[in-house]
Formats: structure tokens, C-alpha cells, sequence
């Protein structure tokens, strides 16, 4: 039988990946939230897919309303809305900086106590506590992922930073660095928003975790970027401490690290995706971390 679905937030990196993944196999139509009467065409769905949100302030101009606005309060009009129309299902994308932003290298499990620090991760944190408060009516059902990070055809995220480093023939100066995080392809984002799409009634609401089934070494991307732009890759590995001190510079001038890029790119963060794939039934999903990361820089090369 063919899904009837609405995507709001389709515009974005994910947005377009995922439209295009699911319009093969199913009706889809999707949505911005800048004219609110667009909300109308929830009652024609019977999912809801919802990708709006604030993640990136290259520029640090966004205040502290402007992620409150972005990825809670237009949650809560998305909801009002599901709950009075015929949808039986909304997928909320939330992040994994709901729970852990600063890195952890114990496996993060949906149990865990949140511990955002930005108002990025406040803002969506709370948006989760607000939809897991709601008393669904019969029939309606929320699941609410936290993706790790996301990354595909058209991603222009750290990883791109890395790609051009190293195709530049630049020296690599973070090999101090021994880090481990978990991330998600695009690959198995769109099979995993497929499968519970098609699952819905084994999985129970409530919060899961989505990443790739194995966590990867910044060594490891570093590597493959050197295999795929076909460059000898010159480690220059500055002290840590020299790092961290200009990353803090930039901070507060435009340059290609900061603090927070830093982390993201040097700190552990380990997250399990177990709870999803039990639901589900899957017991590995279809691309592995370094295939999907290959299949990313690759990307790159091609742009």
C-alpha cells in the first residue's frame, strides 16, 4: 500500500535526500512552515516527517529565540496540527545534542541523563520533553530520532572542511588528536526513516538513537580522503594545546576552526544505535560507517 507523506523542512541537505529517496515508493508532498495554512495539507497524509529546525550560525548573528522559535515552538505547531488530522504517525528529527554535546566515549544510550550546552541542544531537548508529555489520542503515534551527524551528496558540514584541507595538499595539523565518533549516512538515514515508516506498528513512541553501525577514527576519514583524492597525506601534528588556543581565536574572527568545530572533529562521541534496531528487527543496516564515508568524499571530488 502506498504512504501518503508530508515532509516539512525539505529544502535542506537532509530534506532533499530523503524527498527524493521516499518519492520512489510513495505519494510525498512537502511543506514550509513560513505560511502556516500550508498545515492543511496534513490532512491528506498519513505520516508526518519533520526536519525543521536550526542547527548552523556560521555567521553568529542567531539569538537564543531564534533556536527556541525554529526547533520548539514550531514542533508544538506541527503537533496541534497531527493530532487533529487524520496522521496516524509523526517522525520528529530531533539531534543527538538533545542528550550530549561537549562527547562521550561510553556508548550513548537513550536512558542516559540530556545534557545539552548550547541553545542549539536546549532548544531541541525541549521540544522532545514537550512531545513525550502529550497524551496521544488512539490511533496516533510520535517517534522522535536523534540523529548523530548527517552526512551525504551535498553535505557542507566538517567534513567538507577536512576534504578541502587535505585536497589542497595542506598539512593535516589535528593527528595529536585520537578520537572516535559515530555518524550517520544519508544511506542509512532514508532506510531507516523507510523502514520504521513501514514498521511503525512494532515500534513503540518514544526516543531512539540513529548512527551508523560502527563509530569511526578521524584517523580512519583522514585516510580515506587520501584514497579517494589520490594525495599523500602530510601529518603536521601541532601540539593539542596549540590547537585548542586557535581554535579559541576563532571564535571570535572568521577562521576555519573554532572551538566548537574543533570538538566536533577531535572529541569522542560514541552512541548506540541498538533500541532502533531491535524495534525494528534490523540486525545491521545496508552501508557500513566507511562505506557511507567513502561514498560522501567521494562526493566531494565529483562537485
Amino acid at each position: 500500500m502506498e504512504n501518503k507523506l508530508l515532509v516539512f523542512g525539505a529544502s535542506g541537505f537532509i530534506g532533499k535526500n530523503l524527498s527524493d529517496f521516499l518519492s520512489n515508493d510513495d505519494h510525498l508532498e512537502t511543506s514550509s512552515l513560513r505560511n502556516l495554512e500550508n498545515l492543511d495539507k496534513i490532512n491528506s497524509t498519513n505520516v508526518i516527517i519533520n526536519l525543521v529546525g536550526k542547527a548552523h550560525d556560521h555567521k553568529g548573528e542567531a539569538s537564543e529565540r531564534d533556536f527556541y522559535y525554529a526547533n520548539y515552538e514550531l514542533v508544538k505547531n506541527i503537533y496541534n496540527v497531527f493530532v487533529q488530522s487524520e496522521a496516524s504517525l509523526f517522525i520528529h528529527i530531533s539531534s543527538i545534542a538533545a542528550i550530549e554535546e561537549s562527547g562521550s566515549s561510553n556508548a550513548l544510550t537513550e536512558e542516559m541523563v540530556c545534557n545539552p550546552v548550547s541553545w542549539y541542544g536546549k532548544s531541541k531537548q525541549k521540544a522532545e520533553q514537550f512531545l513525550m508529555d502529550q497524551q496521544l489520542p488512539d490511533g496516533k503515534k510520535i517517534i522522535i530520532l536523534r540523529p548523530t551527524m548527517v552526512h551525504g551528496p551535498g553535505d557542507k558540514g566538517n567534513l567538507t572542511l577536512l576534504y578541502k584541507l587535505i585536497a589542497k595538499g595542506l598539512p593535516y595539523p589535528l593527528s595529536k588528536f585520537d578520537n572516535r565518533r559515530s555518524f550517520l549516512s544519508i544511506d542509512n538515514f532514508n532506510y531507516l526513516i523507510k523502514e520504521i515508516i513501514n514498521k511503525h506498528t512494532m515500534v513503540p513512541s518514544g526516543i531512539y538513537h540513529i548512527c551508523d553501525d560502527q563509530p569511526i577514527a578521524t584517523s580512519t576519514i583522514i585516510s580515506i580522503i587520501g584514497e579517494v583524492t589520490g594525495k599523500n597525506i602530510f601529518n603536521f601534528p601541532l601540539p593539542k594545546g596549540l590547537v585548542k588556543g586557535l581554535a579559541k581565536f576563532g571564535d571570535f574572527i572568521p577562521l576555519p576552526l573554532n572551538s566548537k568545530r574543533l570538538g566536533k572533529m577531535t572529541s569522542d562521541l560514541v552512541v548506540s544505535n541498538t533500541k532502533i534496531k531491535n524495534a525494528l528487527q534490523i540486525e545491521q543496516l545496508p552501508v557500513s560507517a566507511e562505506e557511507g564515508l567513502r561514498r560522501t568524499i567521494q562526493s566531494f571530488s565529483k562537485s
